[in-house]
């Protein structure tokens, strides 16, 4: 499985209002996936067994992107094959990968798979001592400028010891996947949300309504978690990361490494932003800025939001004073629910 929320399913609770007995009567489907759970609720009139499909979808993704799983192709590519060809959602999700790595200035990085190996994050013991020299030494094999997808279908690495880690995005990928196997059976209308990620098309038809989804309060325990907002959702998806719960301490040293890396400097350190929620054409563009925006912190967020005309964030940072506090771009003001 892609273990992309191993550590927690993280921050968005969604808001399954109940459809009365208006028809068409939705229909719900509920199972696990990538690591995590997923609940998918449309509606359709037709007899298909949505579930095989589903469940089909959702194994070739597995195949293809899913550190954890030691014959996928990606697990093959890291170890050093390069006879592997890879197919085309691995070729997506580099694409994706690609273009969000330019428009962050490098702060979207898949190839941190070693530093995220190093620090305890990845599917490997982590290193005990992670000093200035060890990480000018990892830093060697980081940085997307030092791979490519040749036209025959194999990978070429500048450094055999380059990690591919797209779980950052292919949690989010994976479930654009599932919506357009509902759309080719004629659905028009559905909320798929998986492990705190979300895509929807059409409305909520039994409420007549856009489908509505909470975001959580950054200071909301696990056992009972609070809404901090609310926001409609109508063909869009939506993504959020944070490390306010995120984080891997040392027990050697004390030290406290939180997911989100920087891909500059190697850092695990966390920059001012404590959460990012991000709404995006795809679920997979949600998914990799909502990591982009933890690694680039507040100012250098807004810097890259303004060239971004179809990404909406909502950002919680701590002020000077460490107080909470809220950033939202305009468009994403526009998607709050009343």
């Amino acid at each position: 499985m892609l273990h992309t929320l191993k550590y927690l399913s993280f921050s968005v609770l969604f808001l399954f209002l109940s459809c009365g007995n208006d028809k068409p009567q939705p229909k719900f489907l509920q199972g696990e996936a990538f690591g995590t759970t997923y609940n998918i609720q449309f509606y359709s009139n037709k007899n298909i067994d949505f579930q095989k499909g589903l469940d089909s979808i959702i194994s070739v993704v597995n195949h293809s992107v899913s550190t954890y799983i030691p014959e996928s192709d990606i697990s093959k590519v890291n170890r050093g094959d390069s006879t592997v060809v890879v197919d085309s959602i691995f070729k997506e999700v580099f694409e994706i990968s690609k273009d969000v790595n330019k428009k962050t200035n490098g702060y979207f990085d898949p190839t941190v798979g070693v530093l995220r190996n190093a620090y305890g994050f990845g599917d490997v013991k982590p290193l005990k001592n992670i000093d200035s020299t060890t990480l000018d030494s990892l830093m060697k094999y980081v940085g997307f400028h030092k791979v490519k997808i040749n036209a025959d279908g194999t990978v070429s690495k500048e450094h055999p010891e380059i990690y591919f880690d797209f779980n950052a995005v292919a949690k989010g990928f994976g479930i654009d996947l599932l919506g357009r196997y509902l759309e080719s059976k004629g659905v028009t209308d559905y909320l798929i949300e998986l492990g705190g990620e979300i895509l929807t098309k059409g409305e909520n038809l039994a409420k007549n309504q856009k489908w509505k989804a909470g975001i959580e309060n950054v200071d909301s325990e696990l056992e009972d978690r609070s809404i901090e907002a609310i926001v409609a959702l109508k063909n869009i998806g939506m993504a959020s990361s944070g490390n306010y719960r995120k984080f891997r301490i040392d027990s050697a040293t004390g030290k406290r490494y939180v997911h989100t890396l920087n891909p500059l400097t190697g850092s695990a350190e966390k920059s001012d932003v404590t959460s990012a929620t991000v709404l995006a054409p795809t679920c997979g563009l949600a998914d990799a800025y909502a990591t982009s925006f933890m690694a680039l912190g507040l100012e250098k967020s807004k810097e890259v939001l303004k060239n971004l005309p179809k990404i909406e964030a909502y950002l919680t940072f701590n002020d000077s004073l460490n107080n909470h506090q809220v950033f939202m771009t305009d468009g994403f003001k526009k998607q709050l629910a009343n």
